[in-house]
């Protein structure tokens, strides 16, 4: 009670009951939007962003998904904007509380695991699943998976003390890790299976004779074919993702150092423990592995993960799960450690008296807090700015006359100039902001081109760098806002470069902000667009002529005129991606990826061409195993485990 006390005062400060809209968090509304507009399929396309994008093939669902079902089981009464709401107050809370579950469960009192959860509830440190990332961000998807790997412990517990045989909830538990953010998973994978070792483990020593082999094999198998299935059930997502991987930009703005881990002086208090934790193991080798064995094995394990990534993966060129995101998982695994190591060395100074143990809790709370201040390790309490709900940030910005404009312009699409809006004056591309306009398309009913948080996409990799090819996004987008667009400066932009981009993109309006002006140089005198009447702080451009973008008449069927006079290759002006079809009457047409990332079609000369997108073989392939996998967990769920 003491501890949500706490964190409901915390949330009801930051958060609020009205929409936050500080940073990420209007673009991860628009997905669940997204999901319940476009329906649950992952390779569903939505034409509102990037010329269009399958936004969730690339993206995990599962948290579009929880917000959507919470907003749909409620008989929509709970509004979308309320449902997501919900759903960060709870993102913040679980860390703290799954904690608490946990170590209470190994520790047997709940004052002694207080000091560790708290550190979970509160631990910013530059871990993207923190308060900061995972709250305030808006990297909620990162935080609530995050706060999952405690709650797989618990159900690792029976196992592990060997009351009952390997637990099958471990397998959804792994999939909803997995759909949730992905960069738990290897965090997830190595719980699972430092279980399965500490379970061969205290059966060898429980049991010394010619089975210990068996129970050993039985015990791994158990536990790899719960991943597997575990991994069965998220192929609907996985097999399309992994079959189509090269239309998607790994986004590795991010790195790790020695110095944001050893910077904290909390972080070497919970190395501490667990080596001492380490040494006492070592010294007891007799003693049976129970839970706090397996997480101090989880917490030199992951360590050993995250170097593996940081020296030998990403050095390889392999980006997608980069070391400091899975250093998220380690944070949490030395904290669960240190706090059952803790957490029994308070229980020896209390000597069971109530008194002394509620006292020597809270003087730990009080210690981590004192380590915590010089570098700011924990997020005690919000600053009063920096956490602006949407309706603030709507009328700061006169945000319902630019969505007016955008709807009278002419057709096409909309070109923002920055990612966002910076919500306090300055020039630290850090400042506090908002990407308030990836709402564009809600609001307006514009499809955009950036004003959005960075994006994986090929058209984000085209904005950003100046091309659509191969190769990570290393660069966060914030930092370009202001400086630089389509790779280059933006005093260097000259009217034929960027009008190029416009005409491929599908360009009818520019919106800028009136502090970009002076260095604007494409938009000054440029014959193909003229300024529209300011709606300030934004200044609008708009196309002297018409562009015809794709028209959507039914799902996944859209319709683009074409006025030529040959067959020759054309853009179709939306991004490419392997499900398209185009078609012209009864007539096939052949289609291929452009320089820019868009579609191209061949032909025809004049009349229409209709472009129909439906999912192919991997998307099948992928359904069917998540249904296999069900029926596989649905025959074995219902057996009580037995003892290994």
């Amino acid at each position: 009670m003491l501890l949500l006390a706490y964190g409901v005062a915390f949330a009801s400060w930051a958060l609020g009951f009205s929409l936050i809209g500080f940073d990420d968090h209007p673009g991860q509304l628009y997905r669940v939007w997204h999901v319940v507009t476009r329906g649950p399929a992952p390779w569903a396309w939505n034409p509102g962003w990037w010329g269009g994008y399958p936004e969730l093939q690339f993206y995990p669902p599962g948290f579009p998904y929880a917000v959507a079902l919470a907003h749909v089981a409620t008989g929509r009464l709970l509004s979308i904007a309320a449902s997501y709401q919900a759903f960060v107050w709870l993102a913040y809370l679980a860390p703290g509380v799954t904690v608490w579950l946990l170590l209470r469960r190994v520790l047997r009192d709940g004052w002694l695991a207080l000091p560790a959860a708290f550190v979970a509830l509160t631990l910013s440190a530059g871990v993207a699943s923190g308060v900061e990332g995972g709250v305030h961000w808006g990297m909620v998807p990162a935080r609530l998976a995050w706060a999952m790997l405690p709650l797989l412990a618990l159900a690792l517990d029976a196992w592990i003390a060997g009351r009952s045989g390997c637990p099958w909830v471990i397998a959804p538990l792994v999939a909803i890790i997995t759909l949730t953010h992905p960069a738990h998973v290897p965090a997830a994978v190595v719980l699972v299976l430092v279980a399965a070792w500490c379970v061969r483990s205290h059966a060898v020593d429980r049991d010394r004779t010619p089975r210990r082999a068996s129970t050993h094999a039985s015990a791994f198998v158990s536990g790899v074919t719960a991943l597997a299935l575990a991994g069965g059930l998220t192929a609907f997502w996985t097999v399309p993702l992994l079959a189509h991987l090269e239309h998607t930009r790994a986004l590795a703005w991010g790195s790790l150092s020695a110095r944001e881990i050893f910077g904290h002086p909390l972080a070497i208090v919970l190395i501490a423990l667990a080596v001492f934790a380490l040494w006492r193991r070592l010294r007891r080798r007799s003693e049976p592995p129970d839970v706090s064995a397996t997480l101090l094995a989880f917490a030199w394990t992951m360590a050993a993960v995250v170097l593996v990534d940081r020296f030998v993966i990403e050095p390889l060129g392999i980006r997608w799960l980069p070391a400091d995101r899975v250093a998220d998982s380690a944070w949490l695994a030395f904290v669960l450690s240190a706090g059952a190591t803790g957490g029994r060395l308070l229980g020896t100074l209390a000597r069971d008296r109530a008194r002394v143990r509620v006292a020597v809790a809270l003087a730990a709370v009080a210690v981590t807090i004192a380590l915590s201040l010089p570098v700011r390790t924990l997020t005690l309490w919000p600053p009063i700015v920096g956490w602006e709900r949407y309706a603030t940030i709507e009328r700061g910005f006169r945000l319902d006359a630019l969505w007016a404009t955008l709807r009278a312009a002419p057709p096409g699409r909309v070109l923002f100039v920055r990612s966002g809006v910076p919500l306090v004056y300055g020039s630290e591309w850090w400042r506090p902001h908002s990407h308030v306009t990836a709402l564009t398309p809600l609001a307006s009913g514009r499809e955009i081109v950036n004003g959005t948080f960075t994006h994986p996409s090929p058209m984000a990799a085209l904005v950003y760098r100046g091309n659509a090819g191969p190769g990570a996004i290393r660069e966060l987008v914030e930092r370009l806002d202001g400086r630089r667009l389509f790779g280059r400066d933006l005093d260097d932009l000259d009217h034929d470069t960027f009008n190029r981009y416009a005409d491929r993109l599908g360009v009818s309006m520019v919106v800028a902000l009136d502090e970009d002006v002076p260095r604007l140089r494409a938009l000054r005198d440029n014959p193909r667009f003229t300024r529209a009447p300011d709606s300030p702080p934004f200044v609008i451009h708009v196309s002297r002529t018409a562009v015809a973008l794709p028209r959507e008449i039914a799902p996944g069927h859209f319709r683009l005129p074409i006025d030529s006079t040959d067959d020759s290759w054309r853009s179709a002006r939306i991004a490419y991606y392997p499900l398209w079809r185009a078609t012209a009457g009864d007539r096939a047409l052949a289609t291929r990826r452009g320089a820019m990332g868009d579609l191209e079609v061949q032909g025809p000369g004049t009349g229409e061409i209709d472009l129909l997108y439906a999912h192919g073989f991997a998307e099948t392939a992928g359904l069917a195993i998540t249904g296999l996998s069900l029926a596989a967990l649905l025959l074995v769920a219902p057996r009580r485990p037995s003892p290994s």
